[in-house]
C-alpha cells in the first residue's frame, strides 16, 4: 500500500465548543473578562480546539499569548507558562512600556534583582501580574492560552487561583477596556487521579461566576469517519476508514496517528498508543529519530542551541532531521528558537523506547550543558532533573539545593519543599566528599528547613512530619541543645495540628534536656513552648509556675521576644484572663516587646489575643480596626500564612458576619481564598454561616468538606456549626443533634473542658426540638412529646455547663451568654410551650451586635406573643425582624417571617409557602416550584435546568418535599399535594 500523505485536518466535530469559545471571546473583547477550563482526555482533541479559537482571535485582532506546563517528574519550574507566555509577550513592542512599569516581568525573566520570598512577596508577585495582564489588555483583547494543567507546578496553580478568584477576572469596571480578557486553561481530565494537586484547584474555580468548564468528550463515530476521510485528498478504502474509527474509540488522536501510520504494514499494525505513535517515528531516517530521541530527554520543548549541543550532529545534518521532524508533524517549530513535541504523548512514547544507558547518557549531555552556560538560578531545577536521571548524584544534590534557593527567592514555598526533599533522599548516596560544605548544609538542618518550607507553604501534618525526621536523625549523643530545640519545634508544630498530648510530651522532653542552670536561651523558649502546651491540657498550675519563672530568666538575658511571649501565656493564665485590664496591658506590653526585638510570629500571636479578646467582650467595632492593622503588619512582614494570622482572617470575617455586613464579609473570603493555604479552610467560615443563612443549599456540602483529610480543630468547628444550623433549618432535630454530638467529641480534648461552641450549637439544636415539640403538642402525642422534652433538658445543660466556664474556666462573655439566652428560651417552648418572657431577654442578650441572631430571636418572640394573643406586639416584632432579614437577604428566615404574618404558624425554621397536613412541616417557596415541576414529570436534571440550580440541588428539594409530605416516591408526593391543595390541575385547553 502507498504511503498516504498526512495534511492538518480541518476541525470536525467540535461546532458546538467552537462554538462557545468564539462566544466567550467575543464577550471578553466587548470588556466581560471570562475564562474556560478545558477539559478532556488526552488525545482527544484539546489542543487542535484551542490552536483554532486562537487562530480565529488572531484573525480578529486579538493578542494571543500561550503557556504550556511541563511534566519534570519530581522536580518543578516555578510559574513556567506565565515565564514562557512573558518571554513571548517582552518580543512585542507594543507591550514595551506596560512590561516595563512591572517588575514581575524582569523577576521571572531572570533579568532582574530578586526580592525576598515569602508570603508578603508572593503576594505581591501575584498582584503585578494581574495588574500587568489587566494593563495589556487595556493596549489590546488578550488572550490567555495556558495548556496542559495537569502538569503545572504548584506555584503556577496557586497563582492561577489568585487571577480567576481575586485578580484580573474581578476587577470593577464592567465593560471597561482593562476587562478585554479571556483566559482558555487546557487540562487531560484522565490524569486526574484521586490525589491529583489539580483537583482541588478545578473544584474551587467551576465554582466561580467568571469561569466556566468545557469537557471535550470522545467523537460519535460518524465524527471520526469524517476526520480520517478528510486526512486524505482520495477516496479511501471504507474498511480502512472503519479499521481506524474502530481503534480510535472517539479520540481524534488515535484516528489521525492510525492514519499516518497507515502505510506500515498492515499486519503489524500495533494495539497500543506507546507503539502506534513509534511507527511513525520508525519512518524516519536515523538522524532524524535520532533528534527526537534527544528531545525527548529535553522534555516537551527545547531550544534549538541546546539540542543542536545534546544531539552531536554537524548544523547541516541537523536541520535535515529537525526538517524531516517537523515535515512528519511530530515537532512543531515554536517562539525564540524552540521545537516542541506536536502531541505530549509522542515525547512521552519515544521517551519510553530509550534504551537506560542512552537515557542517561543524554540526561548527562543536557546537565553539562545547562551548568556550562554559566549555573543560572533558573535553570537549576532542570539541572537537578537531568543529573538525577543521569546518576550525578552529587550534582543532583547542589543543582536540588540551588534550585532550593531559588524557589526560595521567588516566593514558592511547595517547590522549595520539594527540592530539599529530594536533596534528602540523595544526600546518603552522596560520598561525604562529594557534599557541599557550606555552613548549615546537613541532614538536620536542611529537614528543620524543609519543616519551615512546609510550614509556609500550609502544610502544617507535613512540617510535624519532617520535624519528627528531625528528632529520629539526633542521636543520644547529640548536643543536648539542638536536641531541645528540635523537640519544642516539634512542640510547636504539634500545637497547629492540635496534637496537645503529643506536644506536651515533647516540650517536656524538651525541658527535661536543659538545665535551668546556668540559665540559656535554648531553656527559655523551652519553658515558653512548655506553658503553651501545658495551658491547652488544662495543666494550668504547672504552667504558671514555670511562666514566671521563665519570665524571670528572660529579663535577666535580655530576652524581648521570649518575655513577650511568656506575657502572653500569663495574659490568658492569671487572674481574669485576657478580657481584663491586666491581661490587656499584658498584651500591650507583649506585642511592644515583639516588635522592638523583630520577632514576628510571637508579635502574631499577641496581635491575635489582643483582637479576640475584644470579640469576646462584645466589642465588635473595635475589633475590626485591630484586627486590619494586624493583617497589615502580617503582610509587611511576610507571615500571612502563618497560624495566627490565618486565625485572624477568621475573626475578620467572624465580625463582619456578627454585625450583619455579609456581603463585605463574602468579597473578604473571595479575596483571602487565593492566597490561603490548604490548612486554612477554615478561614471561610463566616461566608459559610452567610450562605446557611441565605438559604444556599451548597453550603453544608462544603463544609463537610472540611472534615476531609487531616484534622484541623478550626476546621471541625466551622463544619459543626454550618451542619447543625443547616439540619435545624430544615427542620430535622435528629440530624442536628447528631451533629452537634460529632463535633464536641471531635474538638474535645483530654482535659475534659468542652468547647466554647458547645452553647452555640446546643441552641441551634434546640431551635430543631422546639420546633418539633410545637407540632407534637398540637398532635397530640404525649409520648414522642415526653422523649423530645428530655431531650430539650439535655442540650439545655450542655449549653448552661458550656456557657458557665470558658476554656479558660471562666465564665463566657456577651456572645456565650446570648447564647444561652436563647437556648433558655427554646428549652422552655419544648418543655412547656412558647415564653414570651424568656424571648424577650434573648432579643435584649444579642443586642451587643449580632444582628441575624437577634432578628431570629425577634421572630421568635414574635411567636411566643401571638400565643399569649399579643397580636400588636407581635406584628411590631415580626416588622423589625423583616427589616433586617431582607438587609441580609436571609431568605429562610424571611420566608418564616412571611408566613407568620399572613397568620401562619411555622414549624420549622425554613416554613414557608402553604401547610402540609396537620403534622407536616409546610414547603418552602423554592419546594413549591420544584413541586410544580415534579407534577409535570420532570427529572432532577430537568428541574435544575429550568429553575437554573443544579441538579444536585434539585435532588435536595426533591427529598425534603418527599419527607414533608411523607411520601416513599415522587409519584406518591405529587398525589398527596394535589389532595392537599398544594398543586392544582392545570386546565386542559380545546384543542
Amino acid at each position: 500500500m502507498p504511503q498516504i500523505a498526512f495534511r492538518t485536518p480541518p476541525l470536525i466535530g467540535r461546532d458546538e465548543e467552537l462554538a462557545r469559545l468564539m462566544g466567550v471571546l467575543e464577550r471578553a473583547r466587548g470588556g466581560a473578562a471570562r475564562a474556560v477550563l478545558v477539559a478532556g482526555d488526552a488525545g482527544v482533541g484539546k489542543t487542535r480546539l484551542l490552536d483554532e479559537v486562537a487562530g480565529r482571535a488572531a484573525r480578529a485582532g486579538t493578542t494571543v499569548v500561550t503557556g504550556h506546563c511541563v511534566d519534570l517528574g519530581d522536580v518543578g519550574l516555578p510559574y513556567l507558562p506565565f515565564t514562557e507566555v512573558l518571554g513571548v509577550l517582552a518580543a512585542d513592542e507594543r507591550f514595551s512600556s506596560v512590561l516595563a512599569a512591572h517588575p514581575v516581568v524582569d523577576r521571572l525573566l531572570g533579568s532582574g534583582a530578586e526580592p525576598a520570598g515569602g508570603p508578603d512577596g508572593r503576594l505581591r508577585l501575584f498582584e503585578d501580574v494581574a495588574g500587568l495582564l489587566a494593563e495589556l489588555a487595556a493596549v489590546a483583547p488578550l488572550l490567555l492560552v495556558l495548556e496542559d494543567l495537569h502538569w503545572a507546578d504548584q506555584s503556577s496553580r496557586d497563582l492561577l487561583r489568585f487571577l480567576f478568584s481575586r485578580g484580573v477576572l474581578h476587577r470593577p469596571g464592567g465593560g471597561a477596556p482593562d476587562r478585554r480578557l479571556a483566559v482558555l486553561a487546557s487540562y487531560r481530565a484522565d490524569d486526574l487521579h484521586r490525589r491529583h494537586p489539580l483537583r482541588p484547584l478545578l473544584a474551587e474555580l467551576v465554582r466561580l461566576p467568571a469561569v466556566e468548564r468545557l469537557e471535550l468528550r470522545p467523537l460519535p463515530d460518524p465524527e471520526v469517519a469524517r476526520l480520517v476521510r478528510a486526512l486524505e485528498d482520495r477516496p479511501l478504502p471504507e474498511t480502512v476508514v472503519r479499521g481506524i474509527v474502530a481503534r480510535a474509540e472517539g479520540n481524534a488522536f488515535y484516528a489521525q496517528e492510525l492514519f499516518a501510520a497507515a502505510g506500515a504494514d498492515a499486519g503489524g499494525m500495533p494495539s497500543g498508543l506507546a507503539d502506534l505513535l513509534l511507527i511513525r517515528v520508525e519512518q524516519l531516517p536515523e538522524p532524524a529519530q535520532q533528534v527526537l530521541r534527544t528531545a525527548a530527554v529535553a522534555g516537551r520543548r527545547v531550544e534549538h542551541d541546546l539540542l543542536s549541543e545534546a544531539a552531536g550532529l554537524p548544523e547541516e545534518e541537523l536541520e535535515t532531521a529537525l526538517r524531516e521532524a517537523v515535515g512528519r508533524q511530530l515537532l512543531v517549530p515554536g517562539d525564540g528558537d524552540t521545537y516542541a513535541f506536536r502531541h505530549a504523548l509522542t515525547r512521552e512514547a519515544v521517551y519510553a523506547d530509550l534504551l537506560p544507558g542512552e537515557r542517561s547518557r543524554l540526561h548527562g549531555a543536557y546537565a553539562r550543558l545547562l551548568a556550562a552556560r554559566g549555573r543560572a538560578p533558573e535553570t537549576a531545577a532542570e539541572r537537578a532533573h537531568h543529573s538525577r536521571e543521569s546518576h550525578d548524584l552529587p550534582g543532583a544534590l547542589a543543582a536540588c539545593l540551588e534550585a532550593a534557593d531559588h524557589a526560595r527567592r521567588l516566593g514558592a514555598p511547595a517547590e522549595e519543599l520539594r527540592h530539599l526533599e529530594t536533596a534528602l533522599d540523595l544526600w546518603s548516596s552522596v560520598p561525604a566528599e562529594a557534599r557541599p560544605c557550606a555552613d548549615g548544609i546537613a541532614p538536620v538542618t536542611l529537614t528543620l528547613r524543609a519543616s519551615a518550607a512546609a510550614a509556609q507553604a500550609g502544610d502544617a501534618h507535613r512540617a510535624v512530619s519532617l520535624t519528627r525526621a528531625a528528632l529520629a536523625e539526633v542521636g543520644e549523643d547529640a548536643d543536648s541543645a539542638l536536641a531541645a530545640r528540635i523537640r519544642y519545634t516539634l512542640a510547636g508544630n504539634l500545637l497547629s495540628v492540635d496534637r496537645l498530648q503529643a506536644a506536651f510530651r515533647y516540650s517536656s522532653e524538651a525541658l527535661a534536656l536543659i538545665p535551668a542552670e546556668p540559665p540559656s536561651r535554648t531553656w527559655v523558649w523551652a519553658a515558653a513552648t512548655h506553658v503553651m502546651a501545658a495551658r491547652h491540657l488544662g495543666a494550668d498550675e504547672t504552667a504558671l509556675s514555670i511562666a514566671h519563672r521563665a519570665l524571670r530568666v528572660a529579663e535577666e538575658l535580655g530576652m524581648a521576644d521570649a518575655q513577650a511571649d511568656l506575657l502572653i501565656s500569663l495574659a490568658n493564665l492569671e487572674g481574669d484572663g485576657r478580657r481584663s485590664a491586666q491581661g490587656q496591658e499584658r498584651l500591650r506590653r507583649a506585642r511592644e516587646l515583639a516588635r522592638s526585638a523583630g520577632h514576628g510570629p510571637v508579635e502574631m500571636r499577641a496581635l491575635f489575643n489582643q483582637a479576640i479578646s475584644r470579640l469576646e467582650a462584645g466589642d465588635l467595632q473595635a475589633c475590626l480596626p485591630l484586627l486590619a492593622e494586624a493583617l497589615e503588619r502580617a503582610r509587611r512582614t511576610g507571615l500571612l500564612s502563618s497560624p495566627y494570622p490565618l486565625e485572624m482572617r477568621y475573626l475578620q470575617l467572624l465580625a463582619l458576619y456578627t454585625l450583619g455586613r455579609w456581603d463585605e464579609c463574602l468579597r473578604a473570603a473571595a479575596e483571602a481564598a487565593p492566597v490561603l493555604p490548604a490548612m486554612g479552610a477554615f478561614v471561610a467560615g463566616p461566608a459559610l454561616y452567610v450562605a446557611v443563612a441565605r438559604g444556599d443549599l451548597g453550603a453544608a456540602e462544603r463544609a463537610e468538606a472540611l472534615l476531609e483529610g487531616p484534622f484541623t480543630w478550626m476546621g471541625t468547628l466551622v463544619a459543626g456549626i454550618v451542619l447543625t444550623d443547616a439540619a435545624a433549618l430544615r427542620g430535622d432535630p435528629e440530624t442536628a443533634v447528631e451533629r452537634m454530638r460529632a463535633a464536641l467529641t471531635a474538638l474535645g480534648d483530654d482535659s475534659g473542658r468542652r468547647p466554647d461552641v458547645a452553647v452555640r450549637l446546643a441552641a441551634l439544636c434546640l431551635a430543631a426540638v422546639a420546633d418539633r415539640t410545637v407540632r407534637l403538642r398540637r398532635a397530640g402525642d404525649a409520648a414522642a412529646l415526653r422523649r423530645w422534652a428530655e431531650t430539650a433538658t439535655e442540650l439545655v445543660e450542655q449549653a448552661r455547663a458550656s456557657a458557665a466556664r470558658d476554656e479558660e474556666g471562666r465564665p463566657q462573655g456577651p456572645e456565650g451568654q446570648a447564647w444561652l439566652a436563647r437556648a433558655e428560651a427554646e428549652w422552655a417552648t419544648a418543655v412547656s410551650g412558647p415564653d414570651p418572657a424568656a424571648w424577650e431577654k434573648a432579643v435584649a442578650a444579642f443586642s451587643y451586635g449580632d444582628a441575624y441572631e437577634q432578628a431570629r430571636c425577634r421572630v421568635r418572640y414574635a411567636e411566643a406573643l401571638l400565643a399569649v394573643e399579643r397580636r400588636a406586639q407581635a406584628a411590631q416584632e415580626a416588622g423589625t425582624a423583616r427589616e433586617t432579614a431582607a438587609a441580609l437577604g436571609a431568605a429562610p428566615l424571611l420566608e418564616r417571617i412571611d408566613a407568620l404574618t399572613r397568620g401562619a404558624r411555622p414549624t420549622t425554621a425554613s416554613a414557608a409557602g402553604a401547610a402540609g397536613g396537620a403534622g407536616a412541616a409546610p414547603l418552602t417557596a423554592r419546594e413549591q416550584d420544584v413541586l410544580g415541576l415534579l407534577a409535570r414529570g420532570r427529572s432532577n436534571r430537568q428541574i435544575g435546568e429550568e429553575l437554573f440550580i443544579s441538579g444536585k440541588t434539585a435532588s435536595v428539594h426533591v427529598s425534603n418535599i418527599l419527607a414533608k409530605l411523607g411520601a416513599a416516591s415522587r409519584t406518591e408526593a405529587v398525589a398527596i399535594a394535589y389532595r392537599q391543595g398544594l398543586i392544582t390541575p392545570e386546565p386542559t385547553g380545546s384543542g
